[in-house]
């Protein structure tokens, strides 16, 4: 149930079932209505709203909607510590963090279990840092198969850490072409960060979500992408578990 919101147009926020939830709210030129959603980790409610929009209309707007938002944060996964036993997911796969202090500082895994070395403070970014790079390892090698099979020259690659958005693409033939994919999808199976990186390829020929752009897609992916986006949609916000 909503306890109260907090009409404070600097820093708005709402509580909720005893949680104390920010009100991020964004003005778009391009907006036509308010549009909310929650953080992926259930940090804050965001509104988006018309340029002419009211910030009492967007306070008022998450107070009539309090009942959904409540909704969203009992999905919002338990948070993950990153830690000697706990679990982090890996392709798909659960790994068993285990620590050991008279380790070396590389991460390894290793039959289901992640080997982590060095101090305990900083087990965290070492743990992020080898998702990380094996997130690189394994999109880098997925752009070159799509782009192979889509006959187009590679692009350049970044990690992303969006919030709201699993991949992009941006620049010209001219200036050249840049994919961000993010990071995260490392902890997903496969078939779901790979959808994702075929989904950006097919930007490279066409930058919207025309007709053409998901024939291009389909003949580009070779699993079911219904399947894929369909995993994201449920199972998504539980990438954002860890790391903060």
């Amino acid at each position: 149930m909503i306890d109260w919101l907090r009409d404070d147009h600097r820093n708005p926020a709402i509580e909720i079932d005893g949680h104390t939830l920010p009100i991020a709210i964004r003005r778009h030129a391009r907006a036509r209505r308010l549009t909310m959603r929650l953080a992926p980790d259930g940090s804050e409610v965001r509104i988006t709203l018309p340029k002419w929009g009211r910030t009492m209309d967007a306070l008022a707007f998450a107070k009539a909607r309090s009942e959904w938002i409540g909704t969203q944060l009992a999905r919002v996964p338990r948070r993950i510590a990153i830690a000697d036993g706990e679990q982090i997911a890996y392709r798909g796969i659960p790994l068993r963090l285990a620590w050991d202090a008279g380790a070396g500082r590389r991460v390894s895994a290793d039959n289901g279990v992640l080997r982590v070395g060095g101090p305990a403070e900083g087990m965290e970014g070492r743990v992020r840092r080898w998702l990380e790079s094996e997130a690189l390892r394994l999109t880098r090698a997925d752009l070159a198969f799509y782009c192979e099979r889509g006959a187009l020259p590679m692009p350049d690659l970044k990690l992303s850490r969006a919030q709201r958005r699993w991949g992009s693409c941006s620049g010209d033939r001219r200036t050249g072409r840049c994919v961000r994919i993010n990071w995260r999808l490392v902890m997903a199976p496969d078939h779901v960060r790979r959808s994702v990186v075929a989904h950006e390829v097919a930007h490279l020929v066409h930058f919207d979500h025309s007709p053409a752009f998901h024939a291009l897609l389909a003949s580009l992916f070779e699993g079911r992408i219904a399947e894929a986006d369909g995993w994201l949609k449920r199972e998504g916000r539980t990438l954002y578990a860890a790391f903060g």
